[in-house]
């Protein structure tokens, strides 16, 4: 017999995607909740994935993102009725983004046209999150930060390399446009 796609740990018996789902976000609130009670912390998609799937006894063989999305979705659309700042945010890629999906549960959450920076409104809702969990901020209250990799990231894009003087002096080739070797004769278009 094979093992369903979605299935309890315990008898390998088949469960639904709906009842996953109620088991998973119980799981999934209270590891957000915790991690919004530590200041800039955040939880890996892979790794809330791991513990809602080992603390609900409930696995799936399907892709991360065919579901954990769904998931996250409920846990938003839940802090919202409850007028907290959502716990969404929190979970990000490995990349340390919030990736594509954030910036769609935002509009299905709060209407309007989806966030021009998405990691920066995740950043902002984070900072809420820890406000409203009671994380110890610093003094002066916290503030809405990147993660450490996507600031990086952006701090890389900002970095634009200038050509050495010797580079800069060199002729470039007047049909393609292309710097020209040494030999003064242009390999592209040559």
């Amino acid at each position: 017999m094979t093992t369903p796609s979605t299935y309890k740990v315990d008898d390998e018996s088949a469960v639904s995607v709906e009842d996953a789902q109620a088991a998973w976000v119980a799981v999934a609130r209270p590891a957000l909740e915790r991690t919004a009670r530590k200041y800039n912390a955040t939880i890996t998609y892979k790794e809330l994935a791991e513990e809602v799937q080992s603390g609900s006894g409930i696995k799936t063989r399907k892709l991360l993102q065919n579901w954990i999305k769904d998931v996250l979705g409920t846990v938003a659309k839940t802090c919202h009725e409850n007028g907290e700042p959502l716990l969404s945010a929190l979970c990000v890629r490995a990349d340390g983004s919030v990736g594509p999906g954030y910036a769609k549960s935002v509009v299905e959450i709060y209407g309007g046209d989806a966030p021009e920076d998405p990691d920066m409104h995740a950043a902002e809702e984070r900072l809420a999150c820890y406000r409203h969990f009671g994380a110890e901020l610093p003094a002066d209250g916290g503030t809405a930060v990147l993660t450490p990799q996507v600031a990086a990231a952006r701090r890389r894009v900002r970095v634009v390399k200038r050509p050495s003087p010797a580079e800069a002096s060199r002729p470039t080739c007047p049909t393609c446009h292309l710097m020209l070797p040494i030999s003064g004769q242009c390999d592209n278009c040559s």
